[in-house]
Order: structure tokens, then C-alpha cells, then sequence
């Protein structure tokens, strides 16, 4: 599944760098988290890196973007050929 950025966000920045698919970007007011780029770093690291740096707690799952580990491994992979 995805992740999404709730209101909570304090737009410090500190999510944009560590994310291997450069999936998220400065939005108005909030950081947003493209969910055709997003596999929670599935392929890339243990755990997603921006719930991990993120010092508001403001990263959740995205209940719209449900995928299984295998289809965001499968999706990383389309990314980076």
C-alpha cells in the first residue's frame, strides 16, 4: 500500500531526500506522496525511510493504494529498471 501525508505535516523537508523513488513533493500547503512511485521502500530498505525521519509522525498507510509487498516490489522495479 502506498503511503499518504495527513494535515499533521509540518512541511520541514525531512521526508523529500530519503525517499529511493522520488516520490514525494512540496504541495500547498503539505508534502504529497505520489502513489504510483511509492512502495514504502519496498525493494530499497527494511521499512520506509520517511515514516522513519519524519519528526511530526504525519506518514500513514493510504487506504485508497492498497498493494501487496510483491506488487510494490514489482512496482520498485518498474521504476528502476
Amino acid at each position: 500500500m502506498a503511503l499518504m501525508i495527513t494535515d499533521d505535516c509540518t512541511a520541514c523537508d525531512a521526508c523529500v531526500e530519503p525517499c529511493p523513488n522520488n516520490a514525494i513533493s512540496a504541495g500547498s500547503p503539505i508534502y504529497v506522496i505520489d502513489p504510483a512511485k511509492c512502495t514504502e521502500c519496498v525493494g530499497a530498505h527494511d521499512e520506509p525511510q520517511c515514516i522513519t525521519v519524519c519528526p511530526a509522525d504525519c506518514i500513514v498507510p493510504d487506504p485508497s493504494h492498497k498493494e501487496s509487498k510483491e506488487e510494490l516490489l514489482a512496482k520498485y522495479q518498474m521504476l528502476h529498471g
